[in-house]
Formats: C-alpha cells, structure tokens, sequence
C-alpha cells in the first residue's frame, strides 16, 4: 500500500465538555474513493470540517503525505490540497462560472483580475476531467447538475487532491448521479482522493472503494465495499438489524381530502412557477410529486400551506369541499393543514429557540399552550408537551431547554415531524422528509408517514429521492417547469422512466 495522502490519528472533540469524536483513526489512499458511513450525530461532519480547518481538534495528530500539519482555518487545508464541495452550493448566483470559481483566488495583480487566464485554465480542467462546463455561463442559468461540476472544478482549480463531497447527489436526478460517478471515476484514475459523506447505502456500493462506518463519534468498520452489501453496513450505522424497504398495506383510500384545480403560481416578474397544475388527494393515501428540485415544487407547497400572497396566486385549493384559495395559513392549520418544510432552517424552526419554544410552534396561540386567560404561556404545558414529541419521536438529546441548532439535522427533523404530526392533521404536506437524515431516522420517519395515512390522513409528498417517493406513494405525479407531466404507478415505473419524465423527456 502506498504513503496515505492525508491520515488522522486519534482525533478527540468535545462541544461544551460533549464528546463528539472520540479517538477517530483513518487513512485516505491516493486514487481511491472512500464512502464515509453513519447516522446523524454520529460525528461524520464534525471530523470532515477538522480535515478542512473549519474546526481544530482537541487531540490527536493529522498528517498530509507523513507530514504533521494544523490547519487554523480552511485555506491552510486548500494550500495543502484539501478541497470540500458542501451539500448546500456556495456559489453566487448572479456571477458567472468563472467568477466564482476565482473567488479568493482571483488571478492578476491587485488592481487587475485575470479572468481571460482563469477563463482558459477552468476550460483545461473542465475538458481534462469531462465536466462539460461553459465558464463564461451565469450560475443562475445553470441547472442543479451543472452547479455540482462548478462546486468539483471549484476545488480542482485550486489544486486539491482530496475531495471531501457532503451529500453530493442530493438534488441530482438518477441521469446526473450517472454523469456524476462517471466523473469521480476519472478524477479517482488521475489519482485524486475522494471521501463522500452519503446517506444514500446503494451510491455507497456504486462509487466507493472502501467504507468507514461511524457510530457515536468513533470508527465501527472499515470495509472494502466489495467485502459488504446494504444490510450490513446499515447493521453497522444504527447498530440494530434496519428494515431498507418501505412496508406498507394497500391504501384504504377516502373520499377527496384536496382537490386543487388549474393552480398557477407566479413570481413578482410574472414568470409562472406552477403553471395549470391540476390534482387531488384522496384520505388515506399518500399522493407523491417527483421532480427535478426547482421545477415548482417548493411554490406548489407553499401555496397550498397559505404561504403565497394571493396576488401571485390563480386557480382553486379546497379542503374537504371548502374553498381555502384565500384562507391565511394560519386559518389554513386551524382546518387541519400541517406543514413539513423542505428547508427545516429557514420555514420550520427558530434555530436559537429552545426545543420546547419550537415545539409549539403554530400552536403559541391556544390552549392548552396558553393560560386558561389566554394570555400567559403555560411553560407547564408547554414542557409536557415538548416531553411528550420528544419521547415519540426520538428526539435526541432529549434536553427541551437546548436551542434546535444544538441538533443534529435528523433530529431536528424529527422534532418538526413531531409538531406537526401532533396536531392530527387531515392534509400533511411534506416535502423533502428525509434530506440530510441517516437511515435509522429514514425508517422511523417512513414507518409514521404511513400510521398517519392509514389513520385516514390525505398526505401529499414531494421529495428529490425517487428510492423514497417511489415507494412511499400510492400515486404518483411527475412535475417538470411547474407543469404535471406525468401520472404514473409507483409499484410498475422504473427509476429511469421516472427520471426521463422528471426531465421533460417521454
């Protein structure tokens, strides 16, 4: 076996006297792709931002080709070839491809920035690894997969030679993971080192090389993926055998729970997002949109939740027969809409709240959260019910006086999932359920998507992972440019049927 690139020995890391790593030991080969494996929590994050210099460990010792190093900060990993692409793009939309690839890299002197020569050298490399990116293309032009190959040659022009990737296909469709493993392929024969951090167990089989398996802030497994299968390395992540599949009775499908006709939704220029979309959902089934992430999704959700001004709203949402086109979101729960969000930070937690502040959330306004006055919080309340979410739904750490930012993403989905279930909704609107969640939480977050359909809740779900919504769904649409392109059976499409359609292909 040749020197490892890059090693770490003994890493140790504590948050507020929280052991988080706890002796992490691991060695990267040139030219290999290692999957790095575990449940949220589990410290994955944590000892990637240590090998960038996000984050200095308490101890231990890390070495790049034998030799001792301490990264302050990330560009001390950079100028030792460490590059991370992270799950969310750090790219400016307005800017172009090579704009932002020399972001804090600008070539030129002081007073003159070089774009023509980073315009030719991002070429090369665009050519040299088949990324097939223009760079003189705006960002905001670009779609998701493109964005991906810019975040890669982002790392690549700054001459990385290990490529930590955090959930890197979470918004690609099944086409682009293809084209992206294709690249990775390459950049591993030119002798690159890749670690992907990926919940997804059948990407992990697909592209790696070897898997590390972390469980509790230490080292469960080490394996050559040739030597495993799913089964056990999701033994291994949770520590308990782990149900892969979706088990499910056939729907005991209702009467129409929502019904929503001709919906168009546009932004303030006018341009459509959902463009004459017409469906329903039925009590007792989960209905499922497939799609490519920005094709309308978000604002089909939103709307039906009360969160677009009516202004940019045309068509008809009805609930059980009602109207609600025009009822607030507010009105909208009252009737019995609960809301899981795609984006848990940004609509469905206050990130420096408590877990018991959050925990009432859509419900501050009401017994028997409030005093019988209806004045006055009941903390009293208001902590046996963050108690009671907590206990359902496994929550953990289980300390309610913690701020949501203390947990891990899967946790905090958790405790979203909690709140909203809580309230026994007739529609449960939920998008993106399991983004960024391990697969223990994935099986516990599907097993109770199902107890509440079959409690006769219409449920509609929209999520980028087919695996997922293919075999959640009852029915399922496909949604392309904010229009539905196609009504297809989960149990007879195939992914890749799926994924043409969800492309605006036939």
């Amino acid at each position: 076996m040749s020197q490892a690139l890059l090693e770490c020995a003994d890493i140790q890391k504590s948050f507020g006297g929280v052991p988080v790593l706890k002796g992490i030991t691991l060695d990267l080969q040139p030219g290999t792709v290692t999957a790095l494996a575990g449940e949220n929590g589990a410290g994955k994050s944590t000892l990637m931002k240590i090998l960038y210099g996000m984050q200095a460990p308490d101890e231990g010792v890390m070495k790049v080709f034998g030799n001792e190093v301490h990264f302050a900060k990330p560009t001390d990993a950079i100028a030792l070839g460490i590059g991370m692409v992270h799950q969310h793009f750090m790219l400016v939309s307005t800017m172009t491809v090579a704009e932002n690839i020399v972001l804090g890299a600008e070539p030129g002197s002081e007073v003159a920035l070089d774009l023509n020569k980073a315009s030719t050298n991002i070429r090369k490399l665009s050519e040299e690894f088949k990324l097939a990116v223009n760079p003189h293309a705006v960002i905001e032009h670009l779609s998701v997969g493109q964005q991906q190959r810019v975040e890669l040659l982002k790392a690549l022009y700054r001459q990385a030679r290990v490529l930590i990737l955090d959930e890197p296909t979470a918004v690609l469709t099944p086409q682009e993971v293809d084209e992206f493993f294709a690249i990775l392929r390459g950049m591993r024969q030119q002798g690159k080192t890749v670690v992907i951090i990926t919940h997804k167990l059948s990407e992990v089989l697909a592209i790696s090389d070897e898997v590390t398996v972390m469980r509790d802030g230490r080292v469960v497994g080490q394996v050559a993926t040739k030597d495993t299968n799913a089964a056990e390395l999701a033994r291994m992540m949770v520590g308990r055998e782990v149900l892969l599949r979706v088990e499910k009775p056939d729907a005991d499908v209702g009467t129409t729970g929502l019904l929503v006709k001709n919906l168009s939704v546009s932004t303030s220029d006018g341009s459509k997002r959902v463009n004459g979309v017409s469906f329903e959902v039925r009590k007792g089934e989960i209905l499922g949109i497939a799609g490519v992430e920005g094709n309308g999704q978000t604002e089909l959700i939103e709307a039906l939740a009360g969160l677009v001004t009516p202004a940019h709203l045309t068509g008809e949402i009805r609930l059980e027969g009602r109207d609600i086109t025009r009822v607030d979101a507010r009105s909208r729960r009252e009737l019995g809409i609960a809301h899981i969000p795609e984006d848990r930070h940004r609509r469905g937690l206050l990130l420096d709240f408590s877990l018991a502040e959050n925990s009432i959330l859509g419900v501050h306004y009401r017994k028997p959260v409030v005093s019988t006055a209806g004045i006055f919080l009941d903390n009293q309340a208001i902590r046996k019910r963050a108690a009671q979410i907590i206990e359902d739904f496994d929550v953990r750490p289980t300390n309610q006086e913690l701020p949501a930012r203390a947990l891990s993403g899967g946790n905090q989905q958790k405790l979203i999932i909690g709140r909203e279930f809580d309230l026994r909704p007739k529609l449960l609107l939920v998008s993106q359920p399991t983004r960024g969640v391990d697969i223990g939480a994935i099986e516990f977050i599907h097993r109770k998507l199902v107890a509440l359909r079959d409690e006769g809740c219409a449920v509609l779900l929209v999520s980028a992972e087919l695996e997922e919504v293919t075999a959640l769904a009852d029915r399922l649409l496909i949604i392309h440019e904010g229009r539905i392109v196609g009504d297809v059976d989960p149990k007879v499409a195939t992914i890749e049927e799926i994924g043409l359609l969800m492309t605006g292909g036939h």
